[in-house]
């Protein structure tokens, strides 16, 4: 047995069924403790139906871990499965997950995870603020499905959602992006902005707008008529006027 194996044979001692390399055997150990970690309703049709997409959706929850980290309660709307969530619930405080869809919530909560549980509540932004006032919330591939004449609904509640250093993070496909969408996702994308509109609508509600191209899982500042996805970190929120 090599130095590099008696090492790790000594933090995990052979068992029977073991794997050939002891230090694998962790992977029993969690399967046998916590059984295999199911995928979420939305996670499992786009690992059957188009496995890539699902290295951008954890991509995206990346981003937002790294922006909003160190914060101590954020918000997360339209959390669909939640299945990402725990990237940022390494990062911050506590996470809690709102879905205006109960299917998703009931999901949630038939999923949850001993070590990473996740709080989950239906919750409609357009008809009121959400319950708490979070330092941080993010809402990604949202605002795209919300109408033009529900979207100001949807900012200034999420406005008022927001501690007064509070930060607000949109993720939404581009404008530019529809020519190439699937017809599922083109069938509920009825509010897609190019970077520009996108920028000038969020000034609406933010002193502060910062605005982030994304191609596939990389996060840029490049040109935005070629980003496929669009970030915008908002702070200093403008007085609610409503």
């Amino acid at each position: 047995m090599t130095q590099i194996s008696a090492s790790a044979a000594a933090i995990t001692p052979p068992r029977e069924d073991g794997t050939r390399e002891p230090q694998y055997n962790n992977c029993l150990e969690i399967r046998d403790a916590e059984g295999l970690t199911p995928l979420g309703l939305m996670t499992n049709q786009v690992w059957h139906d188009d496995p890539r997409r699902l290295t951008f959706l954890l991509a995206r929850y990346k981003f937002v871990s790294k922006m909003l980290g160190g914060k101590k309660f954020v918000g997360e709307l339209g959390c669909g499965d939640a299945f990402g969530t725990r990237i940022v619930q390494q990062e911050v405080g506590k996470v809690v997950a709102y879905d205006f869809d109960p299917v998703f919530i009931e999901d949630i909560k038939q999923r949850q995870s001993k070590k990473w549980p996740i709080e989950a509540h239906f919750h409609d932004i357009v008809e009121a603020p959400l319950p708490h006032k979070h330092d941080g919330v993010y809402s990604l591939d949202v605002i795209e499905h919300i109408s033009v004449s529900n979207e100001d609904a949807y900012l200034a509640n999420l406005r008022r959602s927001l501690t007064d250093d509070g930060v607000l993070i949109i993720g939404t496909p581009s404008l530019e992006s529809q020519e190439y969408a699937s017809p599922p996702s083109k069938a509920g994308h009825i509010n897609c902005k190019s970077g520009a509109q996108l920028k000038a609508l969020l000034g609406k509600y933010f002193h502060n707008v910062f605005l982030f191209s994304m191609n596939d899982e990389v996060v840029h500042t490049g040109f935005y008529p070629m980003a496929h996805y669009l970030f915008a970190v908002c702070c200093q929120k403008k007085n609610d006027q409503a």
